[in-house]
Parts: C-alpha cells; structure tokens; sequence
C-alpha cells in the first residue's frame, strides 16, 4: 500500500484524564498510571505520542487530562505546544470530553478530522499499528465515523466487543459497516466471541469529523450537545471561563452509551496483529515482562526460591521470596501493595477505602 502526505485536517486527540486506581500505589492523582514508565523510558503517554509522530506532528496532537496531571504531562512532553494540553473542570467520562474537543478544534479547523487515543496503552508494534490508522482516518474524512476492533487473542470480559459482519477478514484495511456494539460479557459469552471470529475487542481508538461528532451529539445526548455549543470560539478569553462553567453541567457518560451505541451506519477496522494491550492491571504489567523458568517477573532486584509466578516491582531494593505463589508486590516509599495476582482488578477497592479514611497523602 502507497504511503500517502499526512492531510493537516488530521489531528490527535489523547485522552489522559484517568487515575489508574488499579495501579496504586505507584499510580497516584498527581503521578498517574498515564504518566508512569512501566516498560522501557518512556511513559506510556509519551509512548502514545511517538508511535503517531509518523502521521501527526506533536503541533497537531492534543491532550485532555486533569488540573492535577497538566504540570507534570507538559513537562514529559516538551514538543507539544502547552496551549494544547487542556485540564477539564470536572470529570464527566468520555463522552463529554470529546465532544467538547469536537467543538474547541472545529472552532479552530471547520474540516477537522479527530483520531481518538487512549494514553495509557501499549502497542508493540508501531508500523502494523498506523497501516490500520490511516485508513480510518480516511474513512472518517469521507464523514464516516469509525472504531478500531482488536482481534481478541482469549475471552476477555472485562472488554466491550464489537460485532462485525461474519464475513469480514481478519486485518482487512477497509472500514466496513459493524453490525453493532456488545457490553462486557460473561466468560461464556466472551468464549461464544471467541470463537465465532467475528467478533473485536473495542479499544476505545475512534475517528471521526468534529463537525459529524456534534451533529450525532446533537440527535442522542442533546442536553449536553447544546451546553458544549455554548462554548466562546477555543482563542476567545472567554473559553475557560465558560468551559468552567458549563462542564460540569454536562451529564456524566461514555462515547460509547451517548452516541456510537445509538448511531446507525458505524464503521469498523478489523485491525491486524499490532501486539495492543490495555494495561489495564499489575496483572497486565506482568503478562508483558519477561519470565523466568518459573514464571517470575521483576522490575529491580529479586530472588526467588521455589516460588513461581510472581511480579515484584521495587526498584532500588532486593526482594526475596521463598515459598511464594502468583503474588504481586509493588513497594514505594510510603507503601507496600501485595496480592495475589488474581484479585489485580479490585487494587481500586484499597484506593475507595483510603478515600473513606480520607488518607489523601496516600491518594
């Protein structure tokens, strides 16, 4: 396939707005999993940023994320221009928070093409991983609106899927219609999507037009739609005074729920292998490590002894286990986390009881 110029309609849109509570206590609301480097140097929003450098310039990348995250995103990634990494007044989810970028860039760019990124993902393979971009972008420039599906490698069900026609090739670089959105399933759904094949795993990677954006906005969530409207062109002083005052008025609710599960005519990518991974738990981090004979895993110094699948992450200390199984132990200076690996997804109930203690040092 022809390598084509980059259009300059194209924009990035990275959501970083999370707190990464299943990753306490590294993760924290001013150092959160988005701005941590778990694999390599670099963080994963900064690797976000790099694997779309080949099609989007930083000037042409933008950022959402939180008052408490904006410092330390600014600093991390000195090439994207400060104007462009906005904090929202209030966390509404997804849905809001893209509409309202919908509006801010279409008051700059009336043809804006927006790409949608999670910032806290990791793609293995960067090359594969634009082949499936780039024709969804241009999909979405042909007033299309367009999701990415991930071909699912086991029956997750802590994913959303997304049902394409059975007879859609697997790493077919042509958008075609879905035939619709699925909840997160039950393991016996999950394993009826395996194994059917034409189900993908929905990866919270869109594109669409702004302007298509708001007029869908417009038809499924219209409170919201007109409140977002209201908003002064984005150069106007007026904007964050406004926007200060409008958001949080806005209802609190996912892209997915508020316009895509309701749209007709979505269009899906059947992406190929591009080695994705939500990262979505130390399980995750621990899946992607390297392993010893015995399935041990460490980010620092460990020892192990006649212990088995174990994920320690403690840099600048030894740690020794001995008789130890499918244990997690992440040490920071002011915490120690340990859990068995399968209880990975529930970290966050530590971070609500902390809040109840109001032990905000600790958050």
């Amino acid at each position: 396939m022809a390598t084509t110029t980059p259009r300059t309609n194209y924009y990035g849109l990275i959501l970083a707005g999370g707190r990464g509570t299943r990753f306490w206590p590294r993760s924290r609301k001013a150092k959160a999993k988005q701005v941590l480097n778990f694999f390599g140097e670099r963080s994963l929003i900064q690797q976000t940023v790099d694997r779309l450098r080949p099609l989007l310039p930083p000037e042409r990348i933008w950022i959402l994320t939180n008052e408490l995250l904006k410092n330390e995103i600014s600093r991390q990634l000195p090439e994207v221009p400060k104007r462009q990494i906005i904090a929202e007044p209030a966390q509404r989810n997804t849905g809001p928070a893209i509409a309202m970028a919908c509006q801010m860039m279409q008051s700059i760019d009336p043809g804006a093409v927006l790409g949608i990124f999670p910032a806290d993902q990791i793609i293995s393979r960067p090359a594969v991983f634009l082949r499936a971009v780039r024709p969804a972008f241009r999909a979405a420039s042909q007033d299309e609106m367009v999701v990415l599906g991930i071909k699912p490698r086991y029956p997750e069900t802590g994913f959303g899927y997304i049902e394409f026609p059975k007879t859609t090739a697997f790493g077919n670089l042509e958008p075609v219609k879905i035939s619709r959105f699925r909840e997160k399933p039950d393991l016996p759904t999950a394993k009826k999507f395996l194994k059917s094949g034409n189900y993908y795993w929905n990866a919270g990677m869109f594109f669409w037009k702004a302007s298509r954006l708001l007029e869908a906005l417009d038809r499924h969530l219209p409170k919201t739609a007109q409140l977002i409207r209201s908003l002064p062109p984005f150069l106007s002083p007026e904007f964050y005074p406004e926007l200060s005052r409008i958001f949080p008025l806005c209802e609190d609710i996912s892209i997915d729920y508020a316009v895509l599960e309701k749209e007709p005519g979505v269009m899906g990518v059947p992406a190929p292998e591009f080695g994705w991974n939500d990262v979505g738990s130390w399980n995750a981090v621990y899946d992607l490590q390297k392993h010893d004979a015995e399935g041990n895993a460490s980010r620092g110094e460990a020892i192990f002894n006649a212990s088995k699948g174990n994920y320690v992450d403690a840099p600048g200390k030894l740690v020794a286990m001995l008789g130890c199984d499918n244990l997690v132990v992440v040490d920071t200076p002011d915490a120690l986390l340990v859990l068995n690996r399968d209880q990975a997804q529930n970290v966050g109930q530590i971070v609500k009881h902390l809040e109840k203690l109001r032990r905000d040092s600790l958050l």
